[in-house]
């Protein structure tokens, strides 16, 4: 999810680009100052409380902020994220917006600060007041409004910089040329989004096989939880001399071992655009393991490859890698394959619909020869991936 708040002192021309950049990227764009002027014009509660307070001289409270915002969030559900314009204005509203997004499970892209010239900015709103004769672009209450945005400001502007989510954009030129430089500034921090894939699907659908060739494809790291045990096992690690027994029998290695190896691999590599997971998660357990694992780092699993294949399909694929050298010690008799097959019915339909609640499952044909799947799953993670960072 992009979410994004657009900053600028007044007459930076922030409304006018953040209408454009919710258009451009699909967001929900929301304006306190819009919103509560929607909610007096309708006389709603929360517009006919406003009213009086505004009437009587004050400010509205950050409480009622909070209400709107979060009324307008509950009418628009779909969405891709959420475009703020004008909010955050004050070091409270920073904390208020970390807390809605939280609640969200989501959280703030980035903070895009137009600036803009105290003299520029006075010409522009000076302008607008002869043309749109607003009360509010006098030039003793012009002076007043920069002067009080220069007040307010500043911790705002600190406390997204302590979180490196603040970008200052050259607001100065043409609607266009500025509007170029915000959406340059957003593709690059999207193009630094996480893209992690989970290949699912029974033993001998051929899902190791297509996650390695579509991690190297789209440059990502492979997390084969199996072949970092059968690694352990070779080496009789701690870990390996616990995990053998189950492994062999084709039972799953205890949860506890499994995350030790996968954050392992996660630490290791920071740098990297993304992770493919194969064999993991196996039970509904360990997707929410995965699910914290991956959001403890920042990120979250991005999209799912369930790979279906037909139990004969699965029998005779496993029979005859047991006859090559790849072959698993659990590949060696029918009893065994038929063992990790029902396994993977009983435990796994959890973690598909677990997924599929998220619309992040893409279903495809296992049964398929391997280069007509691979173009299939390559077309479809491309397009997915550049909806993921639109």
């Amino acid at each position: 999810m992009l979410n994004i708040a657009v900053f600028g002192p007044p007459g930076a021309g922030k409304g006018t680009q953040a209408k454009k950049l919710a258009q451009e990227y699909k967001l929900s764009y929301i304006s306190t100052g819009d919103i509560l002027r929607q909610e007096i014009a309708q006389q709603t509660a929360i517009g006919l409380e406003a009213k009086s307070i505004i009437e009587a001289g004050h400010l509205v409270s950050d409480e009622m902020i909070v209400q709107i915002i979060e009324k307008h969030i509950d009418m628009h559900p779909n969405f891709n994220g959420i475009l703020f314009d004008g909010f955050p204005r004050t070091y409270t509203q920073a904390y208020i917006l970390d807390g809605l997004l939280i609640k969200m499970n989501t959280k703030l892209s980035c903070l895009l600060s137009l600036e803009v010239p105290k003299d520029v900015l006075i010409k522009r709103m000076s302008l607008r007041a002869k043309k749109e004769n607003r009360s509010d672009d006098k030039i003793d209450i012009i002076e007043n409004r920069l002067n009080e945005y220069d007040n307010k400001t500043v911790p705002v502007i600190d406390f997204f910089k302590e979180q490196k989510k603040f970008y200052s954009i050259d607001g100065t030129g043409e609607i266009e040329e500025v509007f170029s430089r915000l959406t340059t500034t957003i593709e690059s921090i999207l193009s630094q989004t996480l893209l992690n894939v989970v290949f699912i699907g029974p033993p001998g659908a051929g899902k190791g096989t297509q996650a390695k060739k579509i991690a190297e494809k789209f440059d990502l790291m492979y997390v084969s939880t199996g072949e970092l045990i059968r690694k352990e096992i070779a080496n009789k690690t701690e870990i390996g001399k616990i995990a053998e027994e189950y492994y062999n029998s084709g039972n799953i290695v205890p949860d506890d071992l499994a995350i030790r190896l996968i954050e392992k691999i996660i630490l290791k590599n920071k740098n990297i655009k993304g992770f493919i997971f194969k064999g993991f998660p196996s039970t509904l357990v360990q997707a929410y393991i995965l699910s914290g694992l991956m959001k403890k780092n920042e990120t979250s699993i991005s999209l799912v490859i369930e790979m279906k294949t037909s139990i004969l399909q699965s029998i005779k694929r496993l029979t005859k890698r047991s006859k090559t050298a790849k072959a698993r010690i659990y590949d060696m008799d029918t009893d065994t394959i038929i063992h990790r097959l029902e396994l993977y019915e009983q435990r796994t339909a959890n973690v598909l619909e677990f997924y599929r609640k998220q619309d992040k499952i893409l279903t495809f044909n296992g049964d398929m020869d391997v280069e007509t799947l691979f173009g299939q799953i390559s077309e479809t993670i491309e397009k997915s991936f550049k909806a993921i960072r639109k």
